[in-house]
Formats: structure tokens, C-alpha cells, sequence
């Protein structure tokens, strides 16, 4: 195989190069359904607060059942939980494009298939981002971390773009079929990689044993404690905007799917391009800061945000949100991962999981019932100002986080039979 560049080194490993282009394609396909989701809910009800419990109901069971997904992430094959997980998502898009496409869907089919993919995802994503870190070398977990960052955000600038042309052209069940196809490539992907059955010593232990040691160790290690709350915290009221998006696009714009599609791909545009920045990284040394930073910064670029009246000013300072916002979640995840032992992955990971993805299902709530009252700009402007306050005390109390960070990191580097280096990655 030709070298590869620095910023690509990870995809050297086989696996690793299959699990990307898989869920490169899966993904375009999801951020399309995404799209096209939200799109016919706010069509047939022109409600936000039926937008905020659409999110509500199709996040709310990763914060639920994620701790389970956690520990069957631990206990069983990785490799065999996605596929299973994989299969149930395609079978889901497959049953919302039939529904569709033949003209009888309805609000309650859409909130039960949401909900249904949430439980699909209760256990694929802790189990996708631990076996993201068995794909590749310790030494490249940080590139493959970021490179799978860039590849997810490709995915947000190409999937929300197509869908705004399609739903225009063709209608929302086009998308959810395309959706529905789309995960062949990853399923496809998963069944020819060659994954060894690793040990698995968890398997004696009760599963309640099991989700309080992965909640026990996430709380009592003060450098994850820190970094799942902030994330949490963004998650919250940070990114609640996404789900306000339709009604900014049509209520405050005057635009349709198409403007929708390119708000969308804007803040894809700049979280790829944090997420390609992190790739240049050799080391994990400083990303405590640039955690600290992001997070106030994509509260600051929220509340530009939320002042615009223009269209095209909108997708600008959108551009800036989204790479600060996949900075502060890239560098957290990557932190996390370079800290924890292998045998806790899939447990911390779905702590991890509910801090980002189960935490967002609260504040899809909470901005759907806070933009009635208060209109949708304000409520984005509200959560950037909260955003701002979490990164500046995250970043008041790094200096009593970079030992206990530097400890942990050695400590793995050792375990994983690598010299332990002096790292201090809360700190440049």
C-alpha cells in the first residue's frame, strides 16, 4: 500500500478503511431521512413545539437504554452487535419510505418509528465507538477519531443538500428510501472486514453490576466528569438549534426545503472543517483547551446566529457554529478514549452517548416549548449564552484536571504495551 499522509494515517488498517466508506454512504443517507423527517412533520402541522417532540422521541431512548447498549458493547461481539443493529435501522427506513411513498403516513407512524430507531441506536452507538478504537492501532485512535468526525460531517454537508432537492423535486419518501438503501454499503461493509472474537470477562458479572461500575468510573474520574458534563451541557442548549432549524428556514427567513437543506449543510461545511483540523493532530496534548475555547465560541457564533434576518448571512455564521461545535465534541471524545481502559469502553461510551445524543432529546423539549413564547431566535440565542458560560468554567478548572488526565493517559499507553509518554493534554 502507497504512504499514506499524516492526516490519514489510520486508514492504513483494512478494517478501519471498510468501517468509513460504509458509514460514509449509511450516513449521507441518514442525514437525508434527517432532513426529510423534520421537514414533513413541520409540513403537516406547522408546529415547533411537534418538531421539539419528534427529536424528543427519537433521542429519549439512547438516554434511557444506553447504559444496557454499554454493557452488551462489553459483553458481547462487537463486530456482530452492529450488524444486528445496522439491519434493524435499514428495516425501519425501509417500513417509514413504504408508509410514505403510498401516501398513508401519519404523524403517529413518524413519532413510532422515531422511537424505534432511537432504540436501534441505544445500542449501536456506545457499541460503534468502541469498536471504532479495535479497528485501528492505539497510536491512530486520535486520527481515526477525527477522521471519522470528517466523514460523519461530509456526510451533514452532502445528505441535507440532497434532501432539500429531493423533498422539493420528488417529495420526503424519496428520501427515506434512498435512506433505506444506503445501509447495504455499511452492513455490506461490516460482513467482509476480518474482526478476531475477543475475550470478554465482563460476561460473570450481573449486568446491573456492570452499569454502575461504567457510571461509577465515568463520575469518580474527574477528567471524563468534566468533559461528559460540558458535553452534556452543550447538547442541552447548544444544539437544540438544529431542531428549530425548519421553522428559522420558513418562519424567519421566508425559505423552503431548499433554504432548510442549505442551513443545514452550512454548519456541515464548518464542522467538517473541525473535524479536518483534528486530523492534522499527532497527540492529545492541549485538546482540554481547545474544549474550553469551542464550546464558548459556538455559543457566541449561536447568538450571531440568531440576530440574522438574511438567508445567505444565516448559512455563513452557521459555518462557524458547526466547527466549533464539532471541535468541542471531537476533542472531548477523543480525550475520553485515550483515558479509559478497554474492557469499561462500551460502558463509558455510553455515558458518553447520553451526554451527547441523550441529552438532546431534553433540549429538543425544551426549545420546542421555549420558541413559542419566546420565538426561535431567542431560544438559540439562550442556549449560545449557557454554552458560553459552560466553556469558560470548564476552562477555569483545567489546572486541577491535566494531572489526574496525564495519569490516565499514561497508565493506558502502558496497559496497551506502548512507553508511556509524558503527555499533558488539557494543556498546550
Amino acid at each position: 500500500m502507497m504512504p499514506l499522509p499524516a492526516a490519514l494515517r489510520a486508514l492504513h488498517s483494512r478494517n478501519y478503511r471498510l468501517f468509513v466508506a460504509g458509514q460514509l454512504v449509511s450516513l449521507i443517507g441518514t442525514w437525508m431521512q434527517s432532513v426529510a423527517q423534520s421537514w414533513l412533520i413541520y409540513r403537516f402541522t406547522g408546529s415547533a413545539a411537534l418538531l421539539g417532540l419528534i427529536g424528543f422521541a427519537g433521542q429519549i431512548p439512547i438516554f434511557i437504554l444506553a447504559p444496557v447498549g454499554g454493557v452488551i458493547a462489553d459483553r458481547l461481539n462487537r463486530h456482530r452487535v452492529l450488524i444486528a443493529t445496522q439491519s434493524a435501522m435499514m428495516v425501519l427506513a425501509f417500513a417509514l419510505a413504504a408508509l410514505t411513498l403510498g401516501g398513508v403516513v401519519r404523524e403517529w407512524h413518524i413519532f413510532v418509528l422515531a422511537t424505534l430507531l432511537g432504540i436501534a441506536n441505544a445500542f449501536d452507538i456506545p457499541t460503534r465507538q468502541a469498536f471504532l478504537a479495535e479497528t485501528v492501532s492505539r497510536d491512530d485512535i486520535v486520527n481515526a477519531i477525527a477522521l471519522n468526525s470528517s466523514m460523519l460531517n461530509g456526510a451533514r454537508i452532502v445528505g441535507p443538500a440532497i434532501a432539500g432537492i429531493i423533498v422539493a423535486a420528488f417529495g420526503e419518501g424519496w428520501c427515506f428510501l434512498l435512506n433505506a438503501i444506503s445501509y447495504v454499503a455499511v452492513i455490506g461493509a461490516l460482513l467482509v472486514m476480518r474482526v478476531e472474537d475477543a475475550p470478554h470477562p465482563e460476561a460473570h458479572v450481573s449486568a446491573w453490576e456492570s452499569i454502575v461500575e461504567g457510571f461509577a468510573y465515568s463520575w469518580n474520574t474527574k477528567p471524563v466528569r468534566a468533559l461528559l458534563l460540558l458535553l452534556g451541557l452543550v447538547s442541552l442548549m447548544g444544539m437544540p438549534y438544529s431542531v428549530l432549524m425548519p421553522v428559522i428556514a420558513a418562519g424567519v427567513l421566508g425559505g423552503g426545503p431548499n433554504a432548510y437543506g442549505l442551513l443545514m449543510a452550512a454548519s456541515g461545511v464548518g464542522a467538517l472543517a473541525g473535524a479536518a483540523l483534528l486530523t492534522l493532530r499527532r497527540h492529545v496534548r492541549g485538546l482540554g483547551r481547545w474544549v474550553a475555547i469551542s464550546a464558548a465560541s459556538f455559543g457566541i457564533s449561536l447568538i450571531a446566529f440568531s440576530f440574522s434576518r438574511v438567508l445567505w448571512l444565516s448559512a455563513v455564521l452557521l459555518v462557524p457554529a458547526g466547527f466549533f461545535m464539532m471541535v468541542e465534541m471531537a476533542a472531548s471524545n477523543t480525550l475520553i478514549q485515550s483515558m479509559i481502559p478497554n474492557r469499561l469502553r462500551g460502558r463509558v461510551m455510553s455515558v458518553y452517548s447520553m451526554m451527547f445524543m441523550g441529552m438532546a432529546p431534553m433540549g429538543a423539549l425544551l426549545a420546542g416549548a421555549l420558541a413559542a413564547p419566546l420565538g426561535a431566535p431567542a431560544t438559540v440565542a439562550l442556549g449560545g449564552a449557557i454554552c458560553i458560560a459552560g466553556g469558560l468554567l470548564f476552562g477555569a478548572g483545567l489546572p486541577h484536571l491535566r494531572g489526574p488526565a496525564r495519569e490516565l493517559i499514561v497508565a493506558q499507553q502502558l496497559a496497551a504495551g506502548s512507553p508511556g509518554e509524558e503527555v499533558t493534554p488539557l494543556q498546550e
